[in-house]
This record gives structure tokens, C-alpha cells and sequence, in this order.
């Protein structure tokens, strides 16, 4: 049977319940057949049914165990309702994966007050109402990790100014639960992905789309990463390795984040990537591409 290829052993994540948001495309989709492959219950959570009802498919013909729950995260009502369902269906709840986000591109100054709070609620309201519903409901009763999938947005989102002040927020509320909640033996840590090669970059057009297949020119790595790079670091915060990191951000990036434009990028050698996900497909875009 072809499975994903996780570095971790088999049975890392055996006995152990972990919602994944945005669990039906992307890296979510990714992260979710990672757990499952180490032995997770896995619950993924999305708006659209049909892309869960496709991983789940996907996953048990793989042969993991998985379930899936349609829920707008950004309605705290229905994340209450999701939340109280799956933990009484499935008891403690081990791990929660804050994946579900998204964006449009645009120049700040064109961006009205309904996009920037529909995206603000996507990337940062809903992350806090599902990790808020989980710890009042199991987490501060029985501990528990939280992994909150943010952005490179250290020097600022051009074109996207509404996605890196939430995934900034979130940067900054992952701080604030892991110091308020670790009393209760709850983690809480984020991964910052950069350009990473995922279906997501398809959905772009115009001038987006022409600047993603010239993107690995500014990481140092000189390519861009993919979905098994962010999911290996989530499943390692996850993992028994990482019991006393809590409060930090992993920048999933090739080092694009450091530097300046002062300094010139040499041509890269020997950075060869790493990717477990069987079911990896190479986005459009770059479909001419060596990422």
C-alpha cells in the first residue's frame, strides 16, 4: 500500500485525538494524512463537505482513521456546537491544528472595510474562538497542544495587509495561551510557513500569478518548500519531543524572512527538498517549475 513517508515513527500519534481546520485542501490536507499515517484519530473541520468527504476517502483508503465535521469557524455559535459534538463523540481531545485561513491579494489602500474583517475573522477570530472552545471543553481538564499555522509576515504583507495583521495577531495570542493555559499542561506553539508549493497558489491570477514561479529567487534556499516540510514541523510540536516548547514560532521559510535587499542572493546548491505526502500534486503554476 503506497502511505505517506513521515520521518516520525508509526505509532507517534497511536490512541490520540487531533482536529485539523481547514483539513480538506493544502497543507491542511498534507498534515492530515501525516497524523493519520502516526496513528492519529484525526477530525478535519471545513466549510466545504465535498473536500472533506475526498481526504476522508483518501485517508481510510490509505488506511487511517478519520472523521470530518463542516463548520464556519468564524461562527462561534456553530464552533461551540462542532466542538461540544466531537468531544462527545470522541472524549479527550490531544491536539488541535489552527490550519484553516485565506486571503485575497490587494493594495491596502483598496481594501474596504468587509474584506479586511472577512479576512481578519478567517485567520485570527476563528483560530481563537475553535483553540478557546477546545480549552474550556477538554483542553483545561486534561491538557493538551495547540499548533496555530500563521505567515511570513515579519517585514510586513504588501498586498495583503489584511492576512499578515491577523496571522500577526495570531502570532502574538499563541504567546498569550501558552503562558495563560500551560498551567493546565496545554502547548501552544505556531509554524510560519513562506512560499510553499501547494494548490493554494493556483487560485491567484494576474499579477500574483505571474510574480509565484519567480519566488524562490529571494529565498536564500533558492526554492520554494512544500506541504510535508510545514507538516513535519507541526507533527514535531505535536510530538512528546517537544513537551517543553510552548510560546514559539517556527518559520518554515528557506530563510526568505532574513537579510535585505542590500545583500545579494548567491546562486544555491545542495538543498535538496524533502517530501513524504504520496498524494502531493505540483500546483499549475509551477508545473514548469523545479521548486
Amino acid at each position: 500500500m503506497n502511505q505517506y513517508q513521515s520521518i516520525f515513527k508509526d505509532d507517534l500519534f497511536k490512541g490520540q485525538t487531533i482536529i485539523v481546520t481547514g483539513g480538506g485542501s493544502g497543507i491542511g490536507r498534507c498534515i492530515t494524512h501525516e497524523l493519520a499515517r502516526l496513528g492519529a484519530q484525526v477530525i478535519i473541520v471545513g466549510r466545504k463537505q465535498e473536500k472533506l468527504d475526498t481526504v476522508i476517502d483518501e485517508v481510510r483508503s490509505d488506511g487511517g482513521t478519520i472523521d470530518a465535521f463542516s463548520c464556519d469557524i468564524r461562527d462561534e455559535e456553530a464552533v461551540e456546537t462542532t466542538v461540544k459534538t466531537v468531544v462527545k463523540r470522541y472524549g479527550v481531545i490531544h491536539g488541535l491544528v489552527n490550519n484553516a485561513g485565506g486571503q485575497f491579494p490587494a493594495p491596502l489602500a483598496a481594501i474596504n472595510k468587509k474584506g479586511f474583517t472577512a479576512v481578519v475573522n478567517t485567520n485570527l477570530v476563528g483560530g481563537f474562538l475553535f483553540a478557546k472552545a477546545l480549552f474550556n471543553q477538554t483542553m483545561n481538564r486534561h491538557g493538551g497542544n495547540i499548533v496555530n499555522i500563521i505567515a511570513d509576515m515579519w517585514g510586513g504583507m504588501p498586498g495583503m495587509a489584511h492576512s499578515g495583521a491577523a496571522r500577526a495577531g495570531m502570532e502574538n495570542l499563541t504567546k498569550t495561551a501558552a503562558y495563560e493555559w500551560g498551567c493546565c499542561g496545554v502547548r501552544v506553539n505556531a509554524v510560519a510557513p513562506g512560499w510553499i508549493s501547494s494548490s493554494g497558489m493556483d487560485s491567484y491570477s494576474g499579477p500574483v500569478k505571474a510574480i509565484i514561479p519567480k519566488l524562490k529567487e529571494s529565498v536564500p534556499l533558492k526554492r520554494l518548500g512544500n506541504e510535508s516540510e510545514v507538516s513535519s514541523a507541526v507533527c514535531y510540536l505535536l510530538s512528546p519531543a517537544a513537551s517543553f516548547i510552548t510560546g514559539a514560532t517556527l518559520r518554515i521559510d528557506g530563510g526568505a524572512s532574513l537579510g535585505n535587499r542590500v545583500w545579494p542572493l548567491a546562486e544555491s546548491k545542495n538543498s535538496e527538498p524533502y517530501n513524504g505526502f504520496h498524494r502531493a500534486t505540483t500546483p499549475e503554476i509551477l508545473a514548469d517549475e523545479t521548486t
